[in-house]
Parts: structure tokens; sequence; C-alpha cells
């Protein structure tokens, strides 16, 4: 997806060799043009996969999530990582650990948002060591219902969450795929492939 890429280049810095920061569009403030594009992005990845229901991850994968939502005509589905006092029976839940955050939580979903009938598009801003999308991924097959792919807005490739979610099956579709963030500098697959 080429405006995303472009985003990430003119906007995004690389704080590390692995921390790629996108606050400026993605995870912090957003921008609505570019969310757009990427709900239309994963409709056009995902489409005939008679997709019921998109499930994400609070809160960075909201945002795309909701377009993808809006442009698939399903409704969006958020996991939360925090206790709440509304969130509390008939649960599904599955641990997933931040290495953004270095930290483990326990993510949450009503049971009666997800059921044995959903086919579920996974949703998420980042791929890295793929702990985020395999808990989801846990959560939609705790319900019985079916994951019909993993919709990745920035994959960093030269981690290992991509192999591991295709180690268990799963279609991903990243929308960028970075190769590198070595010395500052962000290179994508397809640069480093050429």
């Amino acid at each position: 997806m080429q405006l995303l890429k472009e985003k990430i280049l003119s906007e995004g810095v690389a704080l590390s060799n692995t921390v790629l920061k996108v606050d400026q569009f993605l995870n912090h403030q957003i921008d609505p043009a570019l969310m757009a594009e990427i709900g239309q992005a994963f409709k056009e990845r995902f489409e005939g996969k008679n997709i019921t229901r998109i499930l994400t991850l609070e809160s960075s994968g909201i945002a795309p999530s909701v377009m993808a939502g809006l442009a698939l005509g399903v409704p969006v589905v958020f996991a939360r990582k925090r206790k709440s006092l509304t969130l509390d029976e008939n649960l599904l839940t599955a641990e997933v650990y931040s290495y953004t955050k270095q930290e483990t939580n326990t993510i949450a979903v009503a049971d009666k948002f997800i059921n044995d009938s959903d086919v579920v598009l996974i949703i998420d801003d980042f791929l890295a060591n793929g702990e985020a999308a395999n808990a989801l991924a846990e959560v939609v097959e705790l319900a019985g219902a079916e994951v019909a792919g993993i919709g990745i807005v920035i994959e960093k490739s030269f981690q290992s969450g991509p192999q591991k979610l295709k180690d268990r099956g799963y279609h991903v579709e990243s929308l960028a795929r970075i190769a590198s963030l070595s010395n500052g500098e962000i290179k994508f697959l397809s640069e480093v492939n050429a």
C-alpha cells in the first residue's frame, strides 16, 4: 500500500533496530483519510471470505478495524486489556505479552460478541513477534469460530511473528512489510528483495 509506505517514511521514526514509532498517524494521532484507505485495502484482501465480524485489540487496532468493518459491512469487536466493571462474566480470555510495554496482559471479550457461527477477521496495527495476533486467534478459537485471516497494518518482517502465524496456518495480509530498521533507516521488504 503505497500511501501507507509514504506515511511511514515521512512521519515514522526508527527508535531502534526493532521499534518503529508511528504516533503521527496510527497509534496516538490518527489520520482518518489514511485509515479509510487502510480499511478499503483490507476489504480488497479479504473480500469473499464470508467475514461476519472483525476482532482487534485495544487501542491501536481499533481505528483500522473500524474502517475495515465499515468497508466490509460487519461489526467490530475489540478485546480489552484492562479489567472493567461491565466486563465481568462469560468471557473469552487469552494471555498476550507486549514487547513494547514489556508486560503480559489478559485480554478479554464477552462471549456474546463471538460465537461458533462467526467467521472472524483479526486486524492489528503491528506484527512483530505475533503475540497479539496469536492471543486474538486463541479467543476466536475458544468461541468455536473460524479465523478468516489476519490483517496487519505494519509487519516487521525481520521478527518471528509473520512466520509463527504462517506456521499455524493463518492467512496473513500485511499492508506494509518492514525489512529493516537498522541505523535509523526504514527499509521495506520489496526494496531489500529488489
